[in-house]
């Protein structure tokens, strides 16, 4: 049997990665069931059909901000943990910017009063690609540092 020994701290990682990434996904789309109802876009519709529903913009929205997250949620889990391996801390900072700044980006793009050009990044949106940037620090230099590079 082989063992790994993880570095103190890396249960931050875990707990980001997993519990409080699916609180994120579980709060953000709560505003997503609040516009389907009041906003009657039934299922199995993903999105609103502009021309076909009233509200085709304002749901799509709320609904692109939350969808949004999913794009880069499973490649920062995994820059998180591969960070997390040399830099415990420093990747679950990053992840948990990222988790806030994604639900910043949700909360701004869902806003019809924000230009939609600028609204993801109003208020605390900025801090997604911050995360970004810290994870992918943490986790190049972890991998490389691994591989012996340095």
């Amino acid at each position: 049997m082989t063992s790994i020994t993880l570095p103190e701290g890396f249960g931050w990682v875990g707990l980001s990665v997993g519990p409080l990434a699916m609180i994120a996904n579980m709060l953000m789309g709560g505003p997503v069931m609040g516009a389907r109802k009041n906003l009657d876009v039934q299922y199995p519709n993903l999105y609103a059909t502009p021309g076909f529903h009233k509200n085709a913009d304002e749901f799509n929205r709320v609904q692109r901000g939350h969808q949004a997250l999913f794009e880069s949620l499973s490649t920062c889990q995994v820059m998180a943990l591969m960070g997390g391996l040399s830099f415990p801390i420093a990747s679950t900072v990053g992840f948990n910017l990222f988790l806030l700044g994604s639900f910043g980006y949700a909360k701004g793009y869902g806003n019809m009063k924000n230009d939609v050009k600028t609204a993801r990044y109003k208020g605390f949106g900025f801090l997604k690609p911050v995360g970004w940037l810290v994870l992918l620090c943490a986790s190049g230099a972890s991998s490389t540092k691994m591989l012996g590079l340095w």
